[in-house]
């Protein structure tokens, strides 16, 4: 069992960075493959990045690559996202994933543990 909390939201101007921050729970967390998803209301939830349990391999939705980094500290049992040169349409709920699968995974059903999630605002 991995338990993900998310951390970092706001409130930032276009143009702007934030980093959110995704700290699990469990000793098996540096087996698992960790990914971020947004979601906007009426929206179904999306991909945004992932990262595989050794940090070998990352991958990003197009929407975000070049502007978003996602990396992991396995010994904090964290995971991060760093968003830079923010976009009023990257507003979302900003969602947390750990999947048993350990390699990069885009699909929502492959990830087994979910967050609450985290407000991004981005202001025009």
């Amino acid at each position: 069992q991995v338990r993900v909390v998310e951390s970092g939201g706001g409130l930032v101007q276009a143009g702007g960075s934030l980093r959110l921050s995704c700290a699990a729970s469990g000793r098996t967390f540096s087996s698992y493959a960790m990914g971020w998803f947004r979601q906007t209301p009426g929206k179904e939830r999306d991909f945004v990045a992932a990262i595989s349990w050794r940090a070998g391999s990352t991958y990003y939705a197009d929407s975000v690559k070049g502007r978003f980094t996602i990396s992991r500290d396995n010994a904090k049992n964290t995971v991060y996202l760093q968003m830079n040169s923010l976009k009023p349409e990257d507003t979302a709920v900003y969602y947390c994933a750990a999947s048993r699968k350990g390699a990069v995974i885009t699909g929502r059903d492959s990830y087994d543990y979910w967050g609450q999630g985290t407000q991004v605002t981005v202001s025009s």
